[in-house]
């Protein structure tokens, strides 16, 4: 494939983040799959948590959605260098918040879940879901991106 002749060429960076962002989100959106299609059971997960997972209402699993398809989905934007990245992560972040927003303020999570651990991996997705916004407004900025 050529790239047009007023667009810069793909950074090796790009494909390193892009790749290890979709093994990343491939992740979540497994755990999603998994807990919509009823296969947490054979994963060895507690009942409370499973139940807390299965519990979640309508709204709260929009945005769980929003967040999961967003990252997935604007990782793989990022790999085939379209400008979509950036809103994709754009909503991958309002899933984020909506989805944060009912696991610490509005639901009672389970004590599994209320662990340092599940604290600092949250923390984690944060940064990795912000971060992957800004990567991608900078690579379209750059022109990387079409």
């Amino acid at each position: 494939m050529t790239d047009h002749p007023d667009k810069p060429g793909a950074p090796w960076h790009l494909w390193v983040v892009g790749l290890v962002s979709l093994l990343w989100n491939a992740t979540g959106a497994t755990s999603y799959t998994m807990t919509k299609l009823g296969m947490l059971e054979g994963i060895d997960m507690p009942a409370d948590q499973i139940a807390y997972y299965t519990s979640f209402p309508a709204w709260a699993t929009a945005f769980w959605a929003l967040g999961v398809w967003g990252s997935l989905f604007g990782s793989l934007a990022l790999l085939v260098r379209s400008r979509h990245a950036v809103t994709l992560f754009a909503i991958s972040i309002v899933g984020l918040v909506g989805t944060t927003f009912f696991q610490w303020v509005v639901s009672d999570l389970p004590p599994v879940l209320a662990t340092t651990e599940h604290k600092l991996f949250a923390a984690a997705i944060w940064v990795i879901t912000i971060g992957l916004f800004i990567y991608a407004r900078r690579m379209r900025e750059a022109g990387v991106l079409r």
